[in-house]
């Protein structure tokens, strides 16, 4: 019988998230016609639905479908970008389609893509450790300096995509000028690990003053370490494609028995047998009444149930970014 549920504080969305979503909701109320967002603003499936649903927004990965969208539909003449970031011949792409540009790229993020751009116009060659050569994150940050970027793997994920090098084999041009950065949402002790790794290969090798990592992703690690002990089974809510949130599920399956899910409908009675301790945490990109809901179910079932919470909420704002015509974006890049 369940009799304690920990409810992982943070949790859900983080600054740029709430930023981001703010943008889409807003543009698309104040537009003339459909908004387009390329690539989802953020990688929750619930949040992209509702925001198709509720604000007809359309999600492109490609800008050549914008051109069938104005078959069907009326747009707005306006793109905004997402949270994840895009490398600067999309921006450009769009600029060359007319397009007004809303940027809603986490700070955080751009952070990285101005030291990718730093370190190459000062001749370093970047190593960028990241989970996949196909996450949004890692080909915005490539994209700013593709002759200069050699993608790394996370040491415990080499060979899980070969487009990624192997940080104990990986080779440089010159190993006197070499920089390490990173995507903002992985594992922060595999990334740790992963760095020391080249930092043994290259004793020179250069890393920002400020970690990549993001304060959100660690905040919500640090959040499952603490919890983990009190619980007999943990409750990761999270898109499976969200790297932070699969990060938070691996990091809690390290720790105690784990389950993802995206949403309460999800959930199981056979997984609580012999369970006396829940907790629960979910992805920077997870909306909050998801997890409101899977303790409605739990109450259902275990009226009696304590709910406790442990740790901070984050008090972080970013501000919503300006539109830019496609002259300001030309004149940028």
């Amino acid at each position: 019988m369940v009799e304690r549920v920990y409810l992982a504080r943070p949790r859900g969305f983080c600054a740029g998230v709430v930023m981001a979503i703010r943008t889409v909701e807003k543009e698309a109320q104040r537009s003339e016609g459909d908004l387009v967002v390329y690539h989802q603003i953020v990688h929750n499936e619930t949040v992209v639905r509702r925001l198709e649903e509720e604000h007809g927004v359309h999600f492109v990965e490609d800008l050549d479908e914008i051109a069938e969208l104005k078959k069907r539909h009326r747009l707005s003449g306006k793109i905004v970008f997402s949270a994840h970031g895009v490398p600067p011949e999309v921006r450009r792409r769009a600029a060359e389609l007319g397009l007004l540009q809303i940027d809603a790229t986490c700070p955080l993020v751009t952070k990285v893509h101005t030291e990718a751009k730093k370190y190459a116009s000062l001749g370093y060659t970047i190593l960028l450790i990241g989970d996949s050569a196909d996450h949004q994150e890692v080909k915005g940050t490539l994209g700013e300096a593709p002759d200069h970027t050699i993608l790394v793997a996370v040491h415990t994920q080499v060979g899980k995509d070969p487009r990624l090098a192997d940080p104990r084999t990986v080779e440089v041009p010159d190993p006197e000028k070499v920089v390490v950065l990173t995507q903002t949402t992985l594992s922060v002790d595999d990334t740790d690990a992963t760095i020391e790794i080249l930092k043994r290969r290259f004793p020179k090798l250069v890393t920002p003053s400020r970690s990549d990592l993001c304060y959100a992703t660690k905040n919500r690690q640090d959040a499952v370490r603490r919890l983990a002990r009190h619980v007999d089974l943990f409750l990761v809510l999270s898109s499976r494609h969200s790297s932070n949130g699969m990060r938070l599920y691996e990091l809690a399956s390290a720790l105690t028995r784990a389950v993802r899910i995206d949403g309460p409908e999800d959930l199981e009675e056979a997984w609580f047998e012999g369970v006396q301790n829940v907790g629960i945490t979910s992805a920077a990109s997870t909306p909050e009444d998801l997890v409101q809901g899977t303790v409605a179910w739990l109450r259902a079932r275990w009226p009696g149930l304590k709910l406790v919470e442990e740790g901070e909420w984050e008090q972080i704002r970013f501000r919503e970014p300006q539109p830019k015509t496609p002259e300001e974006v030309l004149a940028e890049l």
